[in-house]
């Protein structure tokens, strides 16, 4: 056979393969059931697809707002030292002037007890810098919008949370008990002072608004005989935070450490990362039952196609090209269910952000929409996955469509 004659045959093989499939798409008036199985193969392969989409968005979704609202509360990098005097300002400026692209808000911290009104909160006080922390908190920021307290040295700044728990407001007196004592006649008590509630932050998430307050570095001073230009530790501010920490680390003392917001909150973020794998197993299960249908479909389309199929070998079409054609059958109802699912998802995302007909509880997930963000990556890992799983089922009734003996069916029939 010379070449021209062998890809005449294979292109005259290709059209007679695409004309069969179309013509077993086509509504059988006599075998209805066998389209209907057909369609309800592609739509549970569509909802599978769709239902795997949208979870594994909704997880991502979900994760990204916890990091966006802890990755403010806790700073991109924290720096820290036991070592009183360890953390100053000559320090600081060294370390500016090697990473100029780092924020920098020094603090001071200590552990109080917050009352008002017989009311009482445990809560972790800081002491910053208001516009270094302001460049590198813009939920802090933001609470600070038209407010000229702040210039008070007495003046504190307190989550909603903490607000709601014992009653207090902005312009209200609080009272703060430290740790620390105080001489009162021959004996000593807690050193207390009242603050103004200067502003009233919200992060999202009410845990941290009920424990975190900020005040001045004055009120540190005065308060707690803290040394100016040395400090607790350092809230960073860094656009690549995990990049970057290594090099930070090597120009640092011994006796400073740095830590990244994902290693303080990194069993969270490994059991939510274990939960999305896990979920998206049990959901690719779904897809592998959905395609179950395929089977029980080219089974059905096989059985009452017996007599086509004996008949096309005695005319000299190839088992190769009969396996071919219910290969093929299946993969296309198999990838027209996918690419239908992809548009269900897509659509349903759409009307899920257009609308708000899903809402959550803020104070658990950090808002109140259902966020969905459906990367590149688990995009393309479900559609390879459900791919596969297509090409699987749709292989066995394919070689069993390639096996029949034609001179048996033919005899019977």
């Amino acid at each position: 056979m010379s070449k021209k004659d062998f890809y005449e045959k294979k292109s005259y093989s290709r059209r007679f393969i695409k004309t069969v499939i179309k013509h077993y798409f086509k509504y059988d008036k006599d075998n209805p059931f066998i389209f209907i199985s057909m369609m309800l193969a592609l739509l549970s392969v569509a909802a599978g697809v769709m239902v795997l989409i949208l979870a594994m968005g909704i997880m991502n979704g979900m994760q990204k707002e916890f990091e966006k609202k802890l990755f403010v509360m806790n700073y991109p990098l924290t720096m820290v030292s036991f070592d009183q005097g360890a953390i100053n300002d000559t320090m600081l400026a060294s370390l500016n002037k090697k990473f100029p692209e780092l924020k920098l808000s020094p603090f001071y911290t200590t552990q109080v007890i917050s009352k008002h009104e017989g009311m009482v909160q445990g809560t972790i006080l800081y002491g910053i810098d208001s516009k270094k922390e302001s460049a590198i908190n813009p939920i802090y920021k933001k609470s600070l919008n038209d407010n000229d307290n702040t210039k008070d040295k007495f003046s504190i700044t307190i989550g909603e949370g903490l607000s709601s728990e014992i009653n207090v407001f902005k312009g209200d007196k609080i009272l703060l008990y430290f740790s620390e004592q105080q001489a009162i006649g021959f004996g000593s008590m807690p050193l207390q002072k009242r603050f103004t509630v200067a502003s009233i932050y919200k992060s999202g998430l009410k845990n941290y608004d009920k424990v975190i307050a900020y005040t001045t570095l004055e009120a540190f001073w005065t308060l707690l005989d803290k040394k100016q230009g040395s400090y607790d530790g350092v809230h960073i501010y860094a656009k690549e935070p995990m990049k970057i920490i290594e090099a930070i680390k090597k120009v640092l003392p011994q006796n400073v450490f740095i830590e990244g917001w994902w290693e303080q909150n990194g069993n969270f973020f490994s059991a939510m990362e274990l939960e999305k794998k896990a979920l998206f197993l049990v959901l690719l299960l779904i897809i592998l039952i959905a395609s179950l249908n395929i089977i029980s479909s080219l089974v059905m389309t096989i059985m009452s196609r017996r007599a086509e199929i004996a008949l096309m070998n005695t005319l000299g079409v190839t088992k190769k090209e009969i396996k071919t054609i219910f290969f093929k059958l299946g993969m296309t109802i198999g990838m027209l269910g996918i690419f239908l699912g992809i548009v269900l998802a897509f659509l349903s995302k759409w009307i899920i952000d257009t609308f708000d007909i899903i809402s959550v509880p803020e104070d658990v997930y950090g808002t109140s929409k259902l966020p969905i963000d459906i990367t590149l990556s688990d995009f393309s890992i479900i559609i390879i996955g459900a791919v596969f799983i297509v090409a699987i089922t749709s292989l066995y009734p394919a070689r069993k469509a390639a096996l029949l003996d034609p001179l048996n069916i033919l005899r019977n029939e």
